[in-house]
């Protein structure tokens, strides 16, 4: 029996109400031991947590592949997959942090596999369980804040709080040579300001959000001041650097930009960097094409707030849009079903409303909440098969229309009831339906 294995078991006979009194503390043991046991492998390594509402997977993988580009051996755990050097599996715990000695053990692997760099997507969720404590961190990237896991923490004001502590984190690290990096044009920056590094960028677009002058001349800034969105990427000048990327729209431009900045202080050249903007195609579940030869764009996306889908949508403007949805996370987050609803209506042309990751509620009521933001006249289907409601959407789609599958990306279960999960991916369910109808057309 391990360590962790023991914490769990005797939980189960510690009375509730003494163990919510407790839990604090329960966590950071576990906390404790993880990195006790593991030797505290955070501090052999120049260890990157980058955190925010959205973005903090292509973040993480646009900075992996700047410093692969620079000849850097790296580690990295997201919401995607975990990977040692050139060793890599598919995250399938459905947690973006896993747990204490999980992560612990994973730094440790990193460090003994000789990685210079571990990369590391860190949650508010894993913050609340203490899985942040005992991670010498050298930088905290900040993407953006939104609205999100309000159920869980009680408020945005706390969701917004368990973000400050991984930058409280940072300050009290021991390691030499600190870095932080914000997004200037997120309103939340005020409340990072105050935290103290070797080293501080500001990246943005240039005119825009915090004034510059707000920032405090130790602030090193990267602004973007021209750029062009095109269907098929994004067009950037840094200073008098041009910068072509294969990523689609705004919300990607801030997540090339916090790498940049990153890879800059790491002193990497910007030749390098401009040639691993480049080549980077992009992140699996997050605006993949499904290309399977037919006349219209099949696109499937993990937006799961009503931020992010807003701007997914906008991405494909000039089609018309067959959008098929659900509702991230059944018992939680209940608020932004009828958003959902509401931005789906004002930019999509048909609606398919699905089954998403329902657990313990009851798929239709899920459902039923977020048909409540989509008004009248407005007409949608129900279809609570995602598969049938996938095919449905690919079968009625016609040339140059966009299919937009959108909130579980690479997620690899559709969960259900009691723990039960259905083995599940919406790029292999979409591949698998459009090549039924391509091959109908051609018998």
């Amino acid at each position: 029996m391990t360590l962790e294995t023991f914490f769990v078991f005797l939980k189960r006979f510690i009375p509730r109400k003494l163990f919510v009194f407790f839990q604090p503390v329960y966590h950071r043991l576990l906390a404790f031991f993880a990195a006790l046991i593991y030797c505290f492998p955070s501090r052999k390594i120049f260890v990157v947590g980058v955190t925010g509402t959205k973005g903090k997977t292509t973040v993480l993988e646009i900075i992996n592949a700047i410093l692969e580009q620079a000849g850097f051996k790296t580690a990295l755990m997201s919401t995607l997959r975990f990977k040692v050097g050139d060793e890599e599996e598919r995250n399938e715990l459905k947690m973006t942090m896993p747990g204490r000695f999980f992560v612990q053990k994973f730094l440790r692997k990193a460090a003994k596999g000789g990685c210079e760099y571990a990369l590391l997507e860190m949650t508010s969720q894993g913050v609340s369980q203490s899985r942040h404590k005992f991670i010498a961190l050298d930088s905290m990237i900040f993407t953006n804040l939104a609205a999100e896991h309000i159920e869980s923490h009680g408020s945005f004001e706390k969701y917004r709080e368990a973000k400050v502590e991984l930058f409280k984190a940072l300050q009290k690290s021991r390691k030499k040579k600190k870095v932080l990096v914000l997004n200037k044009d997120d309103e939340n920056i005020k409340y990072f300001l105050p935290f103290k590094a070797e080293e501080r960028w500001a990246y943005g677009i240039e005119g825009r959000g915090f004034e510059e002058n707000g920032l405090g001349e130790d602030f090193k800034k990267l602004y973007v001041s021209k750029f062009i969105l095109r269907e098929n990427g994004i067009d950037f000048e840094i200073g008098e650097k041009s910068f072509s990327s294969k990523l689609l729209g705004e919300f990607n431009l801030y997540n090339l930009l916090a790498a940049v900045s990153f890879a800059l202080s790491q002193s990497v050249g910007e030749s390098v960097i401009k040639k691993a903007v480049e080549k980077f195609s992009g992140v699996s579940g997050r605006v993949e094409f499904i290309n399977e030869g037919q006349d219209f764009k099949i696109v499937v996306d993990y937006a799961h707030t009503p931020d992010s889908l807003q701007k997914l949508y906008e991405v494909f403007q000039a089609s018309r849009r067959i959008c098929v949805l659900g509702a991230t996370g059944g018992g939680r987050d209940k608020w932004k079903r009828i958003e959902f609803g509401r931005i789906a209506a004002a930019n999509c042309d048909e609606i398919i409303l699905t089954n998403e990751d329902p657990y313990d509620e009851n798929p239709a009521e899920i459902i039923s909440n977020i048909a409540m933001g989509i008004e009248s006249p407005f007409k949608y289907k129900i279809m609570a098969d995602r598969r049938d409601a996938i095919r449905e959407a690919l079968r009625t789609a016609k040339k140059g229309d966009t299919v937009l599958i959108t909130g579980k990306g690479t997620d690899p279960f559709i969960m259900g009831p009691n723990g039960s999960k259905i083995r599940w991916d919406d790029r292999d369910v979409a591949r698998e339906e459009i090549g039924k109808i391509l091959n109908s057309k051609q018998e």
